[in-house]
C-alpha cells in the first residue's frame, strides 16, 4: 500500500550545493520506489528581495519543496528570534505545499534534529501524525563537542522520547546518541544507499607501477584529517615511492590544504579537483587502486561504500561507523592520527592489492545498500509505525 512520506531534512541538496546532504536524497529515492515521498528542506538566501522563495521539483518519484528565507542581517535577539520564526515559516510553507499536492502525510521522516523534531512532535500532537527521526550527525560522538547546551538536549530528548522509532546509519552513533540520554524504545540501523549503476567497477583495469589512491570528502581539516594525510604523503615521496592521489571536494579549508600541498612539495603527485558529481566522481574512484581516509571521527561516509560498489578497497582510521563497514577483506584499519601507522598501511595495501577481491567488495555493498533494498527495508518500518497509531 503507498502512502504519503514527508521528509523533514536539515541536509538536502540546494542550489548552493548539490552535494549536502546527497544520502538523504537517496534514502528519498528508495522510499519512492514503495511510496509517494515529498521532501521540505529550507535554506538561507540573502540574494533574493522577497522574505521567502519556494521552488518545487519532481526528480526521480520525490517531490522536492525547497523554501530559501532571507535571515536578518544584523545579529542581537531579536534577530535570531526573527530568523528562527522565518525558518519555522518556511518549514509550514514547504508542508502546506507538499500536502496540496499529495494530501495528509501518513508519517513525517525527520532527518537530522532538533527543530525539525519539533515541528513533528507539532503535527504528532494536533494532527496524530507519526513521526520517526533519521540521525546523521557525527556530533554525538566522542571527539566531537557538537552536542551541547542544556535546553538544546532536553529538548532533542523530547523529541527522540516521542518518536515512532530512531534509525541511525551506524551502531556507533546509536549508542553515542543514547549515552546523551536520548531515549527511545526501538533503534534500528538504517543503511546509507548506493547507487550500483552509477558505482562499479572498470573493466579490464590495469595496474601499473604507479600506485592510485583516491580521497573524497567536504575537505574540513577539524574531522577529515587532510593535513596529516598529506605529512604522510611527503613521507612517501621522499621513500621514493610511486604514486599518486586525487583528491576530491570541496570544503572551508580547501584553500589552505592546496596551500599546504604546495609548501610540502607535493604538487606533482596530488591533485585537487574540487566538487565532482555524478559520472565524473564514480570514474575518479572506480581507476583508483584504492581509497585513503584519515579522519579525526566520522559517522559513515557513503564514499567507503561507494568505492567498494567500484571494486576498491580502503585504508581508513578505525573511528565511528567505519569498523562496521571495514573488515580484513575490504582494507586496513588505522588509529586515528597516527601517520606513522597510515604510512605503513599504505605500504602495506601496495604490496596486498591482488588480495581484495572486486566482486567481492561489489557484493558486499548490493547486499545490503542497493536502493530497493534500503527502500523495502524502510516501507517495513514505515508499516510497522502506521499500523501501530
Amino acid at each position: 500500500m503507498k502512502r504519503h512520506i514527508l521528509f523533514l531534512a536539515r541536509w538536502y541538496p540546494h542550489r548552493y550545493d548539490p552535494m549536502f546532504g546527497l544520502f538523504v536524497q537517496r534514502h528519498a529515492e528508495a522510499v519512492a520506489l514503495f511510496n509517494d515521498v515529498s521532501v521540505v528542506y529550507v535554506h538561507q538566501n540573502n540574494e533574493s528581495d522577497s522574505v521567502y522563495e519556494l521552488k518545487q521539483d519532481f526528480h526521480n518519484g520525490v517531490n522536492a519543496i525547497q523554501v530559501y528565507y532571507i535571515k536578518p542581517k544584523s545579529d542581537g535577539i531579536l534577530s535570531r528570534f526573527i530568523s528562527a520564526y522565518r525558518y519555522c515559516n518556511a518549514v509550514f510553507q514547504g508542508i502546506k505545499v507538499a500536502r496540496k499536492t499529495s494530501g495528509k502525510p501518513a508519517l513525517i521522516h525527520v532527518h537530522v534534529l532538533t527543530r525539525l523534531g519539533l515541528i513533528a512532535l507539532y503535527y504528532k500532537v494536533l494532527f496524530r501524525i507519526p513521526y520517526m527521526v533519521t540521525e546523521h550527525w557525527s556530533r554525538y560522538l566522542p571527539g566531537n563537542k557538537g552536542f551541547s547546551g542544556t535546553i538544546h538536549k532536553k529538548v532533542s530528548a523530547l523529541v527522540v522520547r516521542n518518536a515512532s522509532m530512531v534509525t541511525t546509519v551506524t551502531e556507533n552513533l546509536a549508542k553515542a546518541m543514547q549515552a546523551h540520554g536520548l531515549s527511545n524504545r526501538k533503534y534500528v540501523i538504517l543503511p546509507n544507499v548506493v547507487d550500483m549503476q552509477l558505482f562499479k567497477p572498470i573493466e579490464n583495469k590495469s595496474q601499473g607501477p604507479m600506485i592510485r589512491m583516491v580521497h573524497v570528502s567536504c575537505f574540513e581539516d577539524q574531522s577529515k584529517n587532510i593535513s596529516g594525510m598529506l605529512r604522510v604523503l611527503k613521507r612517501l615521496k621522499q621513500a621514493n615511492i610511486s604514486f599518486s592521489c586525487v583528491m576530491v571536494g570541496k570544503g572551508m579549508d580547501f584553500e589552505e590544504m592546496k596551500l599546504l600541498r604546495d609548501s610540502l612539495e607535493l604538487g606533482k603527485v596530488v591533485q585537487f579537483t574540487g566538487l565532482l558529481q555524478g559520472k565524473q566522481l564514480a570514474q575518479n574512484i572506480a581507476v583508483a587502486d584504492f581509497m585513503l581516509m584519515f579522519s579525526n571521527y566520522e559517522n559513515m561516509p557513503v564514499v567507503i561504500l561507494e568505492a567498494f560498489a567500484c571494486g576498491i578497497p580502503v585504508v581508513a582510521t578505525k573511528v565511528g561507523g567505519i569498523p562496521e563497514m571495514v573488515d580484513q577483506k575490504s582494507g586496513i584499519l588505522v588509529d586515528v592520527a597516527n601517520e606513522d601507522a597510515l604510512f605503513h598501511a599504505i605500504l602495506e595495501m601496495t604490496q596486498r592489492l591482488n588480495e581484495f577481491n572486486p566482486q567481492y567488495l561489489r557484493d558486499k555493498v548490493a547486499e545490503i545498500y542497493g536502493t530497493r533494498q534500503v527502500g523495502a527495508l524502510l516501507h517495513s518500518w514505515y508499516d510497522e509505525v502506521v499500523g501501530g497509531v
